[in-house]
Order: structure tokens, then C-alpha cells, then sequence
């Protein structure tokens, strides 16, 4: 079984060729912006152009864009294949990034740029199923969490400010998914948010 994996969630653009559980092809570049005109052209430089009997994708939390264009190119390629697509959590690939230190540490947290000052955080068990929901909260509330590892692109200024721990930096990477628990996959993939939108729509006038 071929699986593609496409994250585009963070300033990272991931994406990797899975066969029978072994990461065969992988390309991973942190641009920050630009996802839209650099994630087609990514998986198209893929082993087979990345052709797939399934095709899985990170959902996010994350940047609003990113997530957009992620699952938008998952739907289409999943369309013009006519194969299978699915979803996870983008928290949940990081935390598989750092599956090993996680189950060291019986448990870790994933910290997240969230936007708007905040930070998106979800808690992890050793086996990598989330503990609790996502929450997007601004730091002083988020280093209330006490977990000793902290693993994200905001580990590094978590553990800073609360003062203790053991930072991971570290950004989702496609290839992680081979690490990612079966349970953390779910069907009909669209974005996930971890906050409300900036804007509200019009009332009628």
C-alpha cells in the first residue's frame, strides 16, 4: 500500500511517500509562506509524482492558509486518483516526531504557533493519544500545563517563560506519519481551526 502524506499547517512544507509502512520518498523545506505555489510541486517531485493508493493529510491546528491549501490539494489529488483520503491532527504528527522522547517522558505537550498571540497546545500519552482536546490559549495560561516535555516550533519560549522543562523545537514533518497512531486518522478530512475565526460574518440586513 502507497500512502502520500501532505502537512502544510506550519511554515513547513512536508510531504512523503509511504510504502508498507517505510517512508521511501520525502521532500521537506521550511519556506514560511508560499505553500500555495510550492506543495504541488513538492509531491509532484516525489517518487511516481507521489501517486498513492491512499492519500492522508494534516488538518491542522496551525496557519490558516496552510491548512486550507493542504486539504484542498489532498481533496483534488484524491479526486483526480480517485483514491481514498484522510485526515489527522497536525499536533498529533508532531508529537509522533518526537515519539521516542514522548514515551521517555511518559507523556509530552505539543505547543504550537497559534496566531494572534496565542499558542495552540494539546497534551500527549506515551503511546501518542492525545490526553485532552486542543486548546489555543495565550502563554501565561499555557505554561500553567505542567507537563515536563514540551515539544513545537514553541517549545523553546514555553519552557523560557514558565521556567523548567525540556524543550523539542521541532515543526510537523510528513515523514513522522509512519510513527502516528491508526486511531489518530479519521475520514472526510477538512480543516481544524483550534479557535474561532477572525471575523464574524455580516447579519442580514
Amino acid at each position: 500500500m502507497r500512502q502520500l502524506v501532505i502537512d502544510s499547517a506550519s511554515e513547513a512544507c512536508s510531504v512523503a511517500l509511504i510504502v508498507d509502512g517505510r517512508v521511501v520518498d520525502r521532500r521537506h523545506e521550511v519556506i514560511g509562506r508560499g505553500h500555495a505555489e510550492r506543495l504541488v510541486p513538492l509531491i509532484a517531485e516525489l517518487e511516481d509524482g507521489g501517486r498513492a493508493d491512499i492519500i492522508v493529510v494534516g488538518c491542522g491546528p496551525g496557519s490558516f492558509a496552510g491548512v486550507r491549501i493542504g486539504v484542498a490539494a489532498a481533496r483534488g489529488l484524491a479526486l483526480g486518483w480517485q483514491v481514498p483520503v484522510h485526515g489527522f491532527s497536525t499536533l498529533a504528527l508532531v508529537a509522533a516526531g518526537a515519539a521516542d522522547a514522548i514515551a521517555a517522558a511518559d507523556g509530552g505537550l505539543v505547543v504550537m504557533e497559534g496566531g494572534h498571540g496565542q499558542w495552540f497546545v494539546q497534551p500527549f500519552a506515551a503511546d501518542l493519544s492525545p490526553r485532552a482536546a486542543v486548546r489555543s490559549l495565550l502563554p501565561d495560561d499555557a505554561v500553567l500545563i505542567e507537563d515536563a516535555l514540551v515539544v513545537g516550533n514553541r517549545a523553546e519560549p514555553f519552557v523560557a517563560r514558565r521556567g523548567s522543562g525540556r524543550a523539542l523545537s521541532s515543526l510537523p514533518d510528513a515523514a513522522a506519519f509512519v510513527r502516528l497512531p491508526d486511531a489518530a486518522l479519521f475520514d472526510d478530512p477538512s480543516p481544524i481551526y483550534g479557535r474561532a475565526p477572525d471575523a464574524k460574518p455580516m447579519g442580514a440586513a
